[in-house]
């Protein structure tokens, strides 16, 4: 039931305001002869509005910095809501529709843009432009849903002057829904903008091609001469479409571990239409699929080719490094984590401007987590930490202490060099650096630094540890720390990092040849591990079993105590006092039976104290490893240590 747009009475002059100002030339729907009508006039005013809003955008090919770009894309979007609101005003009827819906599309473009991304307002105002051209037919279509909605329209408005318009918001549907993850809506959608009936052929095998299909296969109505302007093509968005439904599945795929079909669709994706730094994202998605692959050299390609297109895509060397390392490649490894260090130390450039011809693109609409986490920028200080972190592992323990003092100077100028704690983040407490930074110092044969490090953490944790922390244990409580408050997991942290510290700085005065000092910070080291009780209640297991194998940190700290008695009972022997050497062993046995080196040094005091037959027991009782075992255990990256940190 086709209506007529009818001028309301006395509403002529308030008409006449709404039509734009210096107004230069006739548009379309009033010819013939005398005066047109009141409803053509305004068509013709709001065309001419259109028209010049979208050519004006349109001519500034070249796009300019990112805040200026996004201030004219600002202006633009409120002059077409302003537009749209002026159309909207007035009753649907069927001859505003096309240019309605023309003005609707614009309007979300830049409003899309503007918000760097999808958001569920405008899919609502889609919703409110398909209702109303439903209302300009005579039906009601409130009480559908959208792909109800899209159903409806497309079956009941047929007119070839309305193709391209529904067309053109079908596409913009489509990119709400494909930003959403929401494949099935969209292959729904376009079997309907392509008359499909039944699923479209696709060469490559899975569901997901049909998309990829539909959209390829998908005809864009032709544009005709008096058509009002848009200001991004249709054509250029079905591009945008099928790059990004590849580029979305290709990632879905590398997320549940579908490596084939994965690589073909990312391949797909890398051949579309989308800017270099989407190009690139895909590239590093590539290189990353590759790897798990078990094609690493054809990883290290695509990740390359990723930074050629942008050389600001740091996954890309991040990922590099990561397949270096398992190649064994330990000079390019730590190239590309020194490039990338100096990289993310540059100060960032200027926001990517706004292409004016395309509003909407790939990086708009595929934003999943697996992207973000893949994509996910390192913090200085975390590669820093890496470069430190490796080269101590590759025996190079100059590179790793110039590394690791360069960190701590980072991490005690102020906040912006901390890593926030939120997410997995590859760089540990900064205590724990510390004491990373003192073992290297350490072997470096650096002692007297390596003390100073440890009094950094000494003089900070002293008043994070009470006098006396008493933690109790249910064997009926659940959980995996049971009956432990979250505040006194981290004051027995505290407790791990001062006895850890002070261990350190007794073994740089044991190599300094100052027992006395040394048997001191042992001493130190111990006292600092009596302040933790440990009390069981309804078990047969002593508190520190129990809380063993629910806490890492009650681990390290039996690590800590074997290590402080085996050290201090050391250098009693060098003094000469044999017998407080024999006692601290013999306490070392009891932290941990059986240990090699507890074993092994209580048998030399007690061959030397000539109890020979207690140590000819001891040996047939612990024969294997003994004779090995040097004591020069480090608390550092031992089994305990690393679940501590997890």
């Amino acid at each position: 039931m086709a209506q007529r747009l009818h001028q309301p009475r006395g509403r002529g002059p308030s008409e006449e305001r709404r039509r734009p100002r210096g107004t230069k030339r006739p548009r379309r729907g009033g010819g013939g002869d005398g005066d047109a009508p009141s409803g053509a006039g305004c068509l013709r005013a709001w065309a001419e509005e259109n028209d010049e809003l979208a050519g004006t955008w349109r001519a500034s090919r070249s796009p300019g910095p990112g805040r200026a770009a996004q201030q004219a894309a600002r202006r633009c979007r409120l002059a077409f809501d302003s537009l749209l609101r002026k159309i909207q005003g007035l009753p649907a009827a069927l001859p505003s529709l096309s240019l309605e819906l023309t003005v609707l599309y614009n309007a979300l473009l830049f409003a899309v843009s503007e918000s760097d991304g999808l958001v569920e307002g405008e899919a609502e105002r889609i919703n409110h432009g398909l209702i109303r051209v439903l209302e300009a037919c005579g039906v009601s279509g409130q009480d559908l849903s959208t792909e109800e909605l899209w159903q409806k329209v497309l079956q009941d408005v047929t007119t070839e002057e309305m193709r391209a318009p529904l067309h053109r918001l079908g596409a913009l549907q489509g990119a709400v829904w494909l930003a959403a993850n929401c494949l099935g809506s969209v292959t729904a959608l376009f079997r309907l903008l392509s008359d499909a009936k039944d699923p479209v052929p696709s060469p490559a095998a899975g569901s997901e091609n049909e998309l990829l299909a539909l959209l390829k296969a998908w005809s864009v109505p032709a544009e005709g001469d008096a058509s009002p302007i848009v200001v991004q093509s249709t054509r250029d968005l079905k591009e945008i479409l099928w790059t990004s439904a590849a580029f979305l599945q290709g990632l879905q795929g590398l997320e549940a571990g579908n490596l084939s079909a994965a690589l073909s669709l990312l391949q797909a994706a890398a051949a579309g239409f989308c800017s270099k730094r989407v190009l690139a994202q895909i590239y590093t998605c590539i290189g990353c699929c590759t790897q798990q692959m078990g094609k690493p050299q054809t990883a290290l390609q695509h990740l390359k080719r990723a930074l050629q297109v942008d050389f600001q895509c740091l996954s890309a060397l991040s990922q590099a490094a990561a397949v270096y390392r398992q190649l064994g490649e330990t000079d390019a490894e730590l190239e590309a984590l020194a490039l990338l260090h100096k990289a993310l130390e540059t100060p960032a450039q200027e926001a990517v401007s706004i292409d004016p011809c395309f509003l909407i693109r790939t990086e708009l609409l595929v934003h999943t987590p697996a992207l973000a986490s893949l994509l996910s920028r390192s913090h200085p200080s975390e590669v820093k930490y890496q470069l430190a972190q490796r080269c101590l592992q590759a025996g190079r323990v100059g590179q790793a202490v110039e590394h690791y003092l360069d960190l701590l100077a980072l991490l005690q100028e102020g906040p912006q060099h901390q890593v926030p704690l939120h997410g997995r983040s590859a760089l540990p407490r900064t205590p724990e650096v510390f004491l990373e930074a003192a073992s290297a110092l350490e072997q470096h044969g650096r002692h007297q630094d390596a003390i100073a490090v440890c009094e950094e953490i000494i003089g900070r944790t002293g008043d994070l540890i009470p006098e006396t922390l008493r933690l109790e244990l249910s064997s009926s409580a659940g959980g995996e720390a049971p009956g432990v408050l979250p505040q006194e997991r981290e004051s027995l942290r505290c407790v791990v990092w001062r006895a850890a510290a002070y261990l350190h700085q007794a073994r740089a005065w044991t190599r300094l040849g100052e027992s006395k000092e040394a048997i001191t910070q042992f001493t130190r080291c111990l006292n600092v591990l009596l302040r933790v009780q440990l009390v069981s209640a309804g078990s047969s297991q002593s508190g520190e079993e129990m809380m063993a194998d629910a806490l890492p940190e009650v681990s390290v700290l039996q690590k800590i105590r074997l290590l402080a008695l085996i050290g201090r009972g050391s250098q009693f022997l060098e003094l000469g006092r044999d017998k407080e050497a024999l006692m601290n062993f013999q306490r070392s046995l009891q932290v941990s039976p059986g240990d090699p080196a507890a074993v092994s040094h209580l048998l030399q005091a007690l061959w030397k104290l000539n109890r020979r037959q207690e140590a000819a027991a001891l040996w047939q009782k612990f024969p294997a490893d003994a004779a090995q075992a040097d004591g020069q255990q480090d608390v550092l990256g031992s089994p305990e240590w690393e679940r501590m940190r997890m």
